[in-house]
């Protein structure tokens, strides 16, 4: 055989080669390809929420609301009797302060009342940093330096701000930590959370440190209500629209709370209230039921929180949790399937990297090459060089994720709506309108999942009731909300109505 033969044959050889190592990657890539969808799928399936489900979730929401009415301890949801027995009606006057504590900064508001028919004349506010030792040191040093600032914004009142001559002003705190409340303006503290550990405040009526250092202050100003951000939503909602009977929070967290009739809360033992109502804080997100769709990312994230058994419904609903689910799944599915190369992207094993207004941000991409998508995976995730087909099955995951989270929403807003009997229609009665307010960033800023959650509402409930059930947005209820419900707890309430 000559030359030129032996190059042929080696030749069409290495071609020959090359193209079975061709093959042996486009069936490895596809084999990886299918791996991946068939996680997105089996994701799909257990994150599944089927009308009869949702059913079945709403149901469960209601025993367990009527159980934890019943008895403390009787519940995963605690039914904590808030004390706010009157509402605002719109007919509140006058200069009120709020005080909103809930984290590492802390703000102070007042609002001037107008009346019937004026509503919210005016409003100012002012946020501050606590610096972090206040955050570890001692009770006394941390309300000492909250009521100097709150004595200096004092300083500052416009003459737009009208105090009646001879009442002292009126202040709503919300504490956005765990306490044991004791009456509408006061409640011990249960524990310290986000990033506070002062020991000595635990067992102590918050209410009290409060007004002692504003004494000390030479403030002369009265704490009359102590709330919950939810229970403060709720009283913005009805004093713009009195058709409100719930408020709930989507936001980094979530709860809710709802207008309940004193006489059906069998753990209340005190006089009923002149009202007949009362206000219920839910603390929903820790309902949990064996028909919520719970899945192997779902169970890891919850062994590995700091609160392990506790807040399911929050784990898989809210704002804190829903990009982390994300990037659980996207890291099998990168692990499993390669997608994004030989090795995991270091960045994808960091917990919590992936926030919930990234994955919005990648689910609300209508560009036609997902740049948005290719823009988040190269700065948070540092993934560069990603093809289309994977940014869509990214989306895919957004989308599932957030679905999920939106139509339990809806049915745990249906399991009150149960309670309170507004989920059905009834013949030869006129369908009274039921408006919940909601608020928080998740409701707000994410609009696939509020659009999603709204309109699985109305599919829950049926177009007859449908019709008769708003949602509205309702802005600043730990603001806003707690100085209404200062000015509905007045105690000058019985000389402005005589």
């Amino acid at each position: 055989m000559g030359k030129k033969a032996v190059m042929i044959v080696c030749g069409a050889a290495v071609v020959t080669v090359a193209a079975a190592v061709v093959v042996r990657q486009r069936m490895r890539c596809f084999g990886e390809w299918s791996k991946a969808t068939a996680i997105v799928k089996e994701l799909e399936e257990k994150c599944g929420t089927p009308i009869a489900k949702l059913r079945q979730v709403a149901d469960a929401m209601t025993v367990e609301m009527h159980a934890g009415l019943a008895s403390e301890g009787g519940s995963k949801l605690k039914m904590i009797i808030s004390y706010v027995d009157n509402l605002p009606t719109g007919n509140e006057k006058g200069l009120f302060y709020a005080l909103d504590l809930g984290g590492t900064n802390f703000r102070v508001l007042r609002v001037q009342l107008g009346g019937k028919g004026r509503g919210l004349v005016n409003q100012e506010f002012t946020e501050v940093s606590i610096p972090e030792g206040l955050m570890v040191g001692t009770t006394e040093a941390l309300f000492d330096f909250i009521a100097a600032e709150l004595a200096k914004f004092v300083g500052k009142e416009g003459p737009e701000y009208q105090l009646p001559p001879g009442r002292q002003r009126e202040l709503g705190f919300t504490f956005s930590f765990p306490v044991q409340q004791t009456s509408i303006n006061s409640g011990t503290l249960i524990k310290w959370t986000k990033g506070f550990s002062i020991d000595d405040t635990v067992g102590r009526d918050v209410v009290a440190e409060l007004s002692k250092a504003i004494e000390k202050q030479g403030l002369d100003m009265r704490v009359s209500a102590l709330v919950n951000d939810t229970v403060g939503t709720l009283a913005g909602g009805i004093y713009n629209n009195n058709d409100v009977v719930a408020a709930v929070i989507l936001g980094t967290g979530t709860n809710a709370a709802y207008v309940e009739r004193a006489q059906a809360i069998p753990k209340w033992h005190g006089l009923l209230p002149k009202s007949g109502d009362m206000v219920i804080n839910m603390e929903w997100g820790n309902f949990r039921s064996a028909h919520l769709p719970l899945t192997d990312y779902d169970h890891s994230l919850d062994t590995e929180s700091l609160n392990p058994g506790d807040q399911i419904f929050e784990k898989i609903i809210s704002g804190m949790y829903l990009g982390e689910i994300v990037r659980r799944a996207l890291y099998r599915i990168a692990e499993e399937a390669s997608i994004f190369g030989d090795t995991v992207p270091p960045k994808l094993k960091v917990p919590f990297i992936l926030r919930t207004p990234d994955m919005s941000a990648m689910h609300h991409d209508t560009s036609y090459d997902l740049k948005v998508v290719r823009d988040i995976l190269k700065n948070v995730l540092e993934i560069s060089n990603t093809s289309l087909k994977v940014r869509k099955l990214i989306v895919e995951l957004c989308n599932i994720v957030a679905t999920r989270g939106a139509r339990l929403a809806a049915a745990g807003i249906l399991g009150v709506l149960k309670k309170l009997g507004r989920d059905v229609f009834r013949d030869g009665e006129k369908q009274k309108k039921t408006v919940i307010a909601l608020d928080g960033g998740l409701f707000e800023h994410y609009t696939e999942y509020s659009k999603c959650m709204e309109n699985t509402l109305r599919e829950l409930l049926g177009e007859e009731v449908g019709v008769s059930i708003v949602i509205e947005h309702s802005n600043d209820g730990s603001g806003i909300g707690a100085a209404l419900i200062a000015a509905s707890h007045s105690q000058y309430l019985e000389d402005d109505e005589s």
